[in-house]
């Protein structure tokens, strides 16, 4: 399978803006299909996310972050992540940025172990997902109300799994996640 996306047989003839809100904009873009049909799609422009597998050898734990979701009305457990909002800072430095930010802790081992598109349906945003080793604590600072009210849990790597299965972790990018972390964990 080849590693970068093939182009496809459609052109893409423009798009305008309908919405731009402080994450993420809206816009509606017209295409042209392979046999010449002109076509319109919503597309939700974002500026991409890292999403972070801190994992704690010495416990074999994995930790995760209990985080009110607005648009489900719940909370979510997931691994910590966060929005690529600062203009030129490298993925790997909003992955640092954000775990010592949601949880408290540094790694002092960062490995790349995958990039997905979350939902390219409708949105272009891409997560760049590392798993961070050796870790230490560091001060927290959250922003925003719901990472002042969201807590830190730390569960044993061989119970993902089930976590999944049953229902406990929903998130998608959690279970990206937390799938290219154990791929990468066996070796």
């Amino acid at each position: 399978m080849p590693s970068e996306l093939q182009p496809a047989a459609f052109r893409k003839l423009g798009e305008r803006t309908v919405h731009r809100g402080g994450l993420v904009s809206v816009a509606v873009g017209t295409f042209e299909s392979p046999d010449g049909q002109r076509f319109e799609r919503d597309i939700v422009h974002h500026p991409g996310a890292v999403v972070i597998v801190p994992y704690d050898e010495r416990r074999g734990e994995v930790v995760f972050v209990r985080q009110y979701r607005a648009a489900l009305d719940q909370a979510l457990l997931e691994v910590p992540a966060g929005k690529r909002d600062v203009a030129g800072e490298a993925p790997e430095l909003t992955a640092q940025r954000e775990l010592a930010e949601e949880t408290g802790l540094q790694a002092r081992s960062w490995q790349l172990v995958g990039r997905f598109y979350n939902s390219p349906g409708f949105s272009d945003e891409e997560s760049w997902c590392y798993l961070a080793r050796d870790l230490s604590e560091v001060p927290d600072e959250r922003h925003g109300i719901e990472e002042q009210h969201m807590t830190v849990e730390r569960w044993p790597l061989a119970q993902v799994g089930e976590l999944v299965r049953s229902g406990q972790v929903t998130d998608a990018k959690t279970i990206a996640g937390l799938f290219l972390a154990r791929e990468a964990l066996a070796g």
